[in-house]
């Protein structure tokens, strides 16, 4: 277990290195000038002279693995760069955006959570019945919606029409529903249908049929026994959901003005804002690898029979 936590931790660190060199060669190669995107965001016209003068500045006439270490320097002391598009340092605009994305992917998880559990073992309880047909049917209809045509839908029928919800204001309780359920929707019509395989293959174990042999009710069956063993491949899935979340929220938040971290990497994009988007790609990867060294971790602590031998996961 040590070994295989040292060897993670390990992997984790080069991805990490790796995604920062990345990030940096790509905008080192793009075609904008560093130096006149500073000095323009700060009302100062960029002539010839001030131009070269800024370029020594800021180290940009250095050869390429030199810029490269300087910058990954002040990025492991917390300095990462000044944003041109909003004006202010990068670390001060980042926290309010994690917040707020962190915020809405923690009610969509609530959302996923609660809905994908409750329908997927009622969908397999009542198997080949009416509420199964009905449940695989919404299954199949959040899967094949596309979110940004879901969120104007929602968008129409809950704020347009009926004006239960308003979205003109991201800190209101009431304005997290609408884009929670947009993220959420879909990956419940996924989950729903893995539960309901999951807890349909267990039925089939001997240890159900000596369960109900002993005369151990349905309920406690399904609770103590079936869910367990059913729903250890699911959390690595909602781990990666998680991430998802977290990450894969541009669409959404630009539909709903959200103010988090999607809209922020459009904005970085359009206004081609790099230290602001360095900022976003580094922060998406170390939420990915850490996220999934959790899950790793997670999936041992919760089955005592899947242990780590050598670096690998077996049972």
């Amino acid at each position: 277990m040590k070994y295989y936590l040292l060897k993670r931790i390990v992997q984790l660190m080069v991805v990490m290195l790796l995604a920062t060199f990345l990030t940096f060669g790509l905008t080192y190669i793009s075609p904008s000038d560093p130096a006149e995107m500073m000095l323009t965001s700060r009302d100062v016209i960029p002539t010839e002279e001030l131009l070269e003068k800024t370029r020594e500045e800021m180290g940009l006439k250095d050869p390429f693995i030199l810029q490269y270490g300087n910058w990954l320097k002040r990025l492991l002391r917390g300095d990462l760069g000044y944003s041109y598009s909003k004006r202010e340092s990068v670390a001060e605009v980042l926290p309010q955006r994690i917040f707020m994305t962190t915020r809405l992917a923690l009610a969509a998880l609530l959302i996923l959570v609660v809905f994908s559990l409750g329908l997927g073992i009622l969908s397999a309880i009542q198997k080949s019945k009416l509420a199964d047909y009905i449940i695989r049917g919404f299954s199949f209809v959040g899967i094949s919606i596309p979110s940004f045509w879901l969120g104007l839908i929602l968008i129409y029928i809950f704020v347009v029409k009926n004006r239960w919800f308003r979205i003109t204001d991201p800190y209101a309780h009431k304005s997290i529903i609408l884009p929670a359920m947009t993220l959420a929707i879909p990956l419940i019509g996924r989950y729903v249908r893995q539960i309901r395989a999951a807890i349909l293959e267990q039925y089939s174990q001997d240890y159900v049929v000596g369960a109900r042999a002993r005369g151990i009710r349905e309920g406690e069956i399904i609770i103590h026994h079936i869910l367990p063993n059913a729903l250890l491949g699911i959390i690595t899935l909602i781990g990666l959901s998680t991430a998802a979340l977290l990450g894969g929220t541009v669409i959404v938040e630009n539909i709903f003005t959200w103010p988090g971290l999607g809209s922020m990497a459009l904005e970085a994009i359009t206004y081609r804002d790099y230290p602001l988007l360095q900022a976003y790609v580094i922060f998406m990867v170390w939420i990915y690898v850490s996220i999934n060294f959790i899950v790793d971790i997670m999936t041992q602590a919760l089955d005592p029979r899947v242990v780590i031998r050598g670096g690998r996961i077996g049972e």
